[in-house]
């Protein structure tokens, strides 16, 4: 079973940005959406600082955040990616299943990617992951280049006084379905 021992945990700092946006969100009565805990069973815990030192997860996660924008249930996933190319791997079978079964139900379910070295976010629908993610199982690229992406789904923080504004690509994605 996989482990956790790290309080310094990957993607954290992204994790901020998107609570604290969500909190302005709320704030505004413009959506509500929570992040979901992963399930951990603690091994050690330090008993004077009542920290968890040690621990595994129960099970695989779906999505780290699920709620409603204006009515609309959305789930989303956060990534980090370090490059202009995105490994599929980061992505899980379960997750994308989940999804897919979210967006059966008349939900909205996408991916925040933050790439880091262009200090840029990007919407990733699940239908354009369904692209890449079909590509890959027919032996194709097992990875996604930046070049590929449609434009009009990057944003930069901070835009309208908002860290993380995905409330505005959320309805692009919607009109785009239309």
């Amino acid at each position: 079973m996989p482990t956790w021992n790290s309080r310094g945990l990957r993607g954290s700092a992204l994790e901020e940005l998107i609570n604290r946006t969500n909190e302005t969100y709320s704030g505004n009565k413009l959506a509500l959406i929570q992040k979901i805990p992963t399930p951990i069973t603690p091994i050690n815990i330090d008993k004077a600082s009542r920290h968890i030192t040690l621990a595994y997860f129960d099970q695989k996660s779906t999505v780290d955040y699920i709620g409603a924008v204006q009515g609309i249930p959305v789930c989303f996933d956060a990534k980090e990616c370090h490059t202009d190319t995105f490994p599929l791997q980061n992505i899980h079978e379960h997750q994308v299943d989940f999804m897919a079964r979210f967006e059966q139900q008349q939900g909205v379910a996408f991916f925040l990617i933050y790439y880091t070295k262009r200090d840029r976010f990007y919407y990733l629908s699940l239908r354009e992951l369904l692209i890449f993610w079909e590509r890959m199982h027919s032996g194709g690229r097992k990875s996604f280049r930046i070049e590929e992406l449609t434009p009009d789904f990057f944003f930069d923080m901070g835009k309208g006084g908002v860290l993380v504004p995905y409330l505005e690509k959320i309805q692009l994605d919607l009109d785009s379905r239309i």
